[in-house]
């Protein structure tokens, strides 16, 4: 693929106004070998060393979780992508996401290695000077120290500038000063060295590095919370700790930088998460539904649970086809900039930003995925997953957090119509020139024409429509309202759900597409019911959202006329989902698990 292609296709955003080929789709099916294997040691850490201790961990075991990290870092796996100069294995993106969603299944043991790889360690890698790096990211990489993230405070969470912790410069001009607290501190119990944020002279938000037994530094008790039982959380407190200068992080007063950008990886890192442990909850509902007998027959016999197992495989498989469909777009986004000059320290950053339209939209909608994937299991289990005893109880609990890390699911849809407005408005992002386009299609007759023959070609119909129903909806509300658009909040979540679901559902269409291209339409019939299945739905969820925009700025014969282009834009041919979830369901309990 030349550099003029690699450019064409990645840039955030554009998959809204330009046509994508499937060949140049990454999908799980082309894993290499190594790959594979990799996600194969993932299950294996596990099976073996996490799931017969669950108990033990749940009860925050003292040195436990530290211990299991340890062993996760002789195994290689919290370093995936670290360069290999500081101890690192030096894999692409793609393998590390692999492991996020390799590790996902683990419980809180998943929280702790997650926060450790990411928020623990990605602010030195990326924003370090070359002597913080060495000295503390071998030590990461390997796990003997562990690493924690310092960002919220008891009064400010979404909005994180507004932090209260500060920083001093003392008198020998030696150390900065802290002063606050932070709160939901994963990792904090037991965390050798963490990243704090703190305002100088009271502005300047800035990133400090701070190890265990700096002076003036200490930490509450554990909290008690709802799931994730096993992970440590707990507050940390500053009184006038001393702080090395040498220790800040990347530049003061540039702290926002490093917050947000490495928000944008951990995005894209908690979906891999999510959809692991939505794999795993899966495997555990189909096979008690399997053993289950009620009438003198297995549960899964029954037409109401073949419903439920076959919308988890459909929304697992969906997830799956747009979280490397993103992976793979940032690691070749990662080797572009690299290959123009830029150093390791800028190019996944810049890569993420790239895509942080892409990663917010993955976020929500792989969260939301292990909150129903749970929510149904919970209910195939009947009155047993209401116990303890049962595991897809401690599954259900611990998935709740996932709305809420990483930005609240309300912020990641806010920020997902946000960026793609100021990407237009400045130029990088052409959608009022659609938006334009689309308006004047719906005052011409509509194209009865022949279909274009090729693979899937009505399926891609409706999704090139489900683009305009967002422009459509988009374009209108930005004439409308102009610069009051982004006070209407539960409008702008309407086009972002839209833009998650239409984005989910091309992706998965490009990953049937490329595989009935590889291995012939017939062999890829289940993969069709799933994905057509899901769009039948999508059609739906889709109109339903663009129709509460519209009313909620239109009215009279422009909100009739909008109506009708909306109809139009999201009419699909009536299609047999209960047959489709039949066959999707029956492949599952054959397998006894997520069988792809």
């Amino acid at each position: 693929m030349s550099t003029d292609t690699i450019t064409t296709l990645l840039k955030g955003g554009e998959w809204l106004i330009e046509e994508s080929d499937p060949q140049q789709t990454f999908i799980p099916e082309d894993f290499n070998e190594e790959q594979q294997m990799v996600m194969d040691m993932c299950h294996q850490f596990i099976a073996t060393e996490i799931e017969p201790i669950i108990d033990r961990i749940d009860q925050l075991e003292p040195g436990l979780m530290p211990s299991l990290l340890q062993k996760a870092g002789e195994q290689g796996l919290l370093s995936t992508s670290f360069p290999e100069e500081f101890g690192g294995l030096g894999k692409d993106f793609i393998t590390a996401t692999i492991v996020n969603e390799g590790l996902g299944g683990g419980f809180s043991f998943s929280v702790a290695i997650a926060a450790h790889t990411g928020i623990g360690s990605l602010p030195i890698l990326y924003f370090g000077t070359p002597a913080q790096k060495q000295k503390y990211i071998p030590k990461l990489a390997s796990g003997e120290w562990k690493g924690a993230y310092g960002l919220t405070e008891p009064n400010s969470g979404s909005d994180a500038l507004s932090a209260k912790t500060t920083a001093t410069l003392s008198s020998d001009g030696k150390y900065y000063l802290l002063n606050g607290q932070k709160c939901w501190i994963t990792n904090g119990g037991f965390a050798d060295v963490y990243t704090v944020f703190a305002k100088i002279d009271g502005d300047k938000f800035t990133a400090f590095i701070v190890e265990r037994g700096f002076e003036g530094f200490t930490q509450g008790p554990e909290e008690h919370k709802m799931g994730i039982k096993g992970s440590s959380t707990v507050q940390l407190y500053f009184q006038d700790c001393k702080v090395p200068v040498e220790n800040v992080l990347g530049e003061v007063g540039r702290g926002h930088i490093i917050a947000f950008n490495i928000l944008n990886i951990g995005r894209l890192k908690l979906d891999a998460a999510a959809l692991g442990a939505s794999k795993k909850a899966a495997g555990i509902s189909v096979q008690y539904a399997n053993t289950r007998e009620q009438f003198k027959v297995p549960i899964a016999s029954f037409g109401a649970i073949q419903h439920k197992l076959a919308e988890m495989c459909t929304r697992i498989w969906v997830a799956e086809s747009a979280l490397y469909r993103t992976a793979k777009w940032i690691d070749l986004k990662e080797a572009e900039l690299m290959q123009s000059g830029a150093g390791f320290d800028t190019s996944l950053l810049g890569a993420a930003e790239e895509f942080a339209i892409e990663c917010a939209m993955l976020k929500v909608f792989g969260s939301e995925l292990l909150d129903y994937v749970v929510d149904e299991g919970v209910q195939i289990h009947g009155g047993n997953g209401f116990s303890d005893e049962y595991i897809i109880s401690k599954a259900y609990r611990d998935s709740r957090i996932n709305r809420i890390y990483e930005g609240t699911n309300e912020i990641n849809r806010l920020l997902t119509v946000d960026m793609m407005l100021k990407r237009a408005m400045k130029g990088k992002l052409d959608l009022m020139g659609p938006a334009m386009a689309v308006s004047k299609e719906l005052m011409s007759i509509p194209d009865f024409g022949s279909e274009t023959e090729g693979l899937f070609t009505k399926e891609l119909k409706y999704v090139a429509n489900f683009k305009k129903a967002i422009l459509l909806v988009a374009g209108a509300a930005v004439q409308k309202l102009m610069m009051q658009l982004e006070k209407e909040q539960e409008l702008l979540m309407n086009i972002a759900d839209m833009a998650i679901e239409v984005y989910h559902v091309e992706s998965a269409l490009l990953r049937l597409i490329k595989l009935a291209q590889t291995k012939g339409e017939t062999a890829v019939s289940l993969q069709a019911d799933m994905v057509r299945t899901y769009l039948y739905d999508a059609a739906e969820r889709i109109n339903k959202s663009g129709k509460d925009a519209l009313n909620s700025f239109a009215e009279g014969d422009e909100l009739r006329m909008m109506h009708i282009g909306l109809k139009r834009f999201t009419k699909v041919e009536p299609f047999n989902t209960k047959a489709a979830r039949r066959t999707i369901a029956k492949t599952m309990i054959a397998a006894n698990q997520y069988p792809f």
